[in-house]
């Protein structure tokens, strides 16, 4: 049912068919998957006819049946394994360290302006500058590519809980100190509450740098893992199996990434206005 405008400004209620009324509630993903299949489809058909080298960009079938392949003699599990718990590992600390940190930095101003130089080196320095260094102090081992994962991951956590807050609404303060909020409830009920957005939004650009760091830690010094995995299927011009690997990480990030956009949804409401 579509409301449309009359000539004596009331609305009429249109009945649509039911084809176009569910196409228009699916509207979205629907476009999405058609175009997904549509590319699919003309790289499919590049490399049958030979309009590209199979060897460069292999086929959606053949890596299909490369996955199929790894999966079945169990070669790929052990790759997935050490990865995920460099991952688990890194990020995980990254949250315990990088979430306290930054609310304590955005309440205590003194504690900010202290750290702040350190942070803000730190977060402008490329982590892979950082790489040589790491690999001599920890080695080649999982430490290092645990050490990575977490320095990809905490700044962006760190910096966006400071951000969120510093940016409690100066008019809730006051209501709350009205009302004789201590800074404990005060901190408690106001500025944590708000800093959730932003907190979240931190979460989820580290996300992403943390499946940086597992790829590039990999690559650079390993014997395990998809970044290994990918890397040495890379030397051997084994194209299905380089893309194996890519698929398998960016599928494992689009499904956290679109589960912390649903947990931010969720507390959209509580984002602070910003007035210019």
């Amino acid at each position: 049912m579509n409301a449309i405008p009359s000539p004596s400004g009331t609305s009429l209620e249109v009945q649509l068919p039911p084809v176009i009324s569910w196409w228009k509630r699916n509207e979205n993903w629907l476009l999405g998957t058609i175009a997904m299949l549509v590319f699919l489809s003309f790289w499919e058909t590049s490399v049958a006819f030979k309009w590209v080298n199979p060897l460069f960009t292999s086929a959606p079938t053949r890596i299909l049946r490369a996955g199929i392949e790894m999966f079945a003699d169990g070669s790929i599990y052990g790759h997935i394994a050490i990865s995920s718990y460099e991952f688990a590992v890194g990020y995980g600390l990254a949250l315990v360290i990088g979430v306290p940190l930054g609310i304590l930095m955005g309440w205590y101003s003194r504690l900010n302006a202290v750290l702040e130089p350190f942070v803000s080196a730190l977060y402008a320095t490329p982590r892979i500058a950082l790489l040589p260094l790491i690999l001599i102090w920890l080695g080649i081992g999982v430490s290092s590519k645990i050490a990575i994962v977490f320095l990809g991951a905490v700044f962006p956590i760190l910096v966006n809980t400071i951000t969120g807050v510093r940016t409690v609404e100066a008019d809730f303060i006051k209501v709350a100190r009205s009302f004789g909020a201590r800074d404990r409830q005060l901190f408690l009920t106001v500025a944590l509450p708000s800093s959730v957005p932003l907190l979240l939004a931190g979460l989820r650009l580290g996300l992403g740098h943390a499946l940086v760091g597992i790829v590039v830690g990999e690559m650079y010094g390993a014997n395990e893992g998809l970044g290994y995995l990918i890397a040495t299927a890379g030397a051997r011009f084994q194209t299905d199996k380089v893309m194996v690997g890519i698929i398998l990480i960016t599928s494992a990030g689009v499904a956290m990434t679109e589960l912390l956009r649903w947990i931010e949804r969720r507390y959209e409401r509580w984002r602070p206005n910003f007035r210019g």
